[in-house]
């Protein structure tokens, strides 16, 4: 090769170097400029997907008035959030205010703990002690952890705060995932298309599976943990258990994440019978009991067709969600670290899982046809 053929090639490896390095700094300051709304977007698109099923069938029995089937699944959406989110604040605000004016005008006063107390197992004894100061000498003891009941204080400011901030961001995802499902076979093209860019012949695999994980799990994070965290906060409330709001809010987030909701509401079921009588108190560990392992049935139902995942990956997920970007990031990580091994998984086994890729895609057209 002569010297203008060698300098030649050396200008096209440089102008090419300049064009993806041009290319490549434009998509990291579009990211850049965007990734204060990846989760919103991330977990709107998500909405959208799962409950297209239901936003299609729905439009076929208006008889396909898009406009008036986009409205009705905003008002349910909007409805199912806003009304569980409306309890939990008005529970949280109005036991912090019957707790302030009783603080304030010296009329607060709690029952001494009953006997059984003391046999719970590891803090029987010394919550029967700290139980029986606070009933006989409350001021004394507010006086003596002053400091710590402050910080607690501001600490359960600090997450109402939080939990208003995340309901205002779910509201808005929700509206984003309703312009999805208004664009989405528009979006549905776009995605398939890119995904054919990237993978080639398997992009109508990928697009089924990806869609069948995320709808599958989505369906069983969201609904067994919200049809929990309803029954449970239905069962507090039906017992005057202070706060059952924010109660009910802890089961959704510990169901989420697969832990038992037992973890709340067994404490809860103790509590209960020290301040109820024991048939009433009987009634609501019973309750607790069955939300708790209601999971056992729900699961089947909406977390299936063939497409699960290790409960570890799902954990994994929603714990780093959360920790990166919040409530949303519980529901974001765990769908998006299910998809990853999914997808991952058909990357190392290939045609093996793409069986049931098509069986779920074969299931849900089923469903919505």
């Amino acid at each position: 090769m002569n010297s203008s053929g060698i300098s030649r090639s050396y200008s096209d490896v440089i102008e090419i170097s300049i064009r993806l390095g041009i290319i490549f700094l434009l998509i990291v300051w579009c990211l850049y400029i965007v990734s204060p709304f990846i989760g919103l977007i991330a977990w709107g698109a998500i909405i959208a997907v799962a409950i297209y099923p239901f936003y299609q069938g729905l439009n076929n029995r208006v008889g396909g008035n898009k406009k008036l089937s986009l409205t009705l699944v905003a008002v349910i959406a909007l409805t199912a959030i806003l009304l569980p989110s409306y309890a939990m604040f008005s529970s949280l605000v109005d036991g912090a205010t019957s707790l302030g004016e009783a603080l304030k005008a010296g009329t607060l006063s709690i029952a001494p703990p009953s006997e059984s107390v003391r046999s719970w197992p590891l803090i029987g004894e010394k919550t029967y002690d700290l139980w029986s100061e606070a009933s006989s000498d409350l001021s004394a003891m507010i006086a003596a952890y002053h400091d710590q009941l402050e910080a607690f204080g501001r600490k359960l400011i600090s997450m109402a705060a939080g939990a208003g901030l995340d309901i205002f961001l779910f509201v808005v995802s929700t509206l984003i995932a309703i312009a999805f499902l208004a664009q989405a076979e528009s979006a549905s093209l776009a995605v398939k298309r890119l995904v054919q860019k990237l993978v080639g012949e398997r992009s109508e695999q990928y697009v089924s599976l990806s869609i069948a994980t995320v709808r599958s799990v989505a369906n069983g994070l969201l609904g067994i943990a919200l049809i929990q965290a309803l029954l449970g906060g239905i069962g507090m409330m039906a017992v005057d258990v202070p706060a059952a709001g924010f109660l009910a809010f802890l089961v959704l987030i510990v169901a989420i994440v697969q832990l038992p909701p037992w973890l709340i509401l067994g404490p809860v079921a103790v509590y209960v019978f020290s301040v109820q009588d024991p048939t009433t108190a009987t009634l609501f560990a019973r309750v607790s009991v069955a939300v708790s392992f209601s999971d056992v049935l729900l699961k089947p139902i909406l977390l299936g067709r063939g497409v699960d995942a290790p409960m570890l990956v799902v954990l994994l997920g929603a714990i780093g969600g959360m920790l990166v970007s919040g409530i949303i990031g519980l529901f974001v990580g765990a769908v998006v670290l299910t998809l990853g091994y999914k997808l991952f998984g058909v990357w190392v086994r290939g045609d093996v899982m793409f069986a049931g890729a098509d069986e779920a895609a074969a299931s849900d057209r089923g469903q919505t046809g």
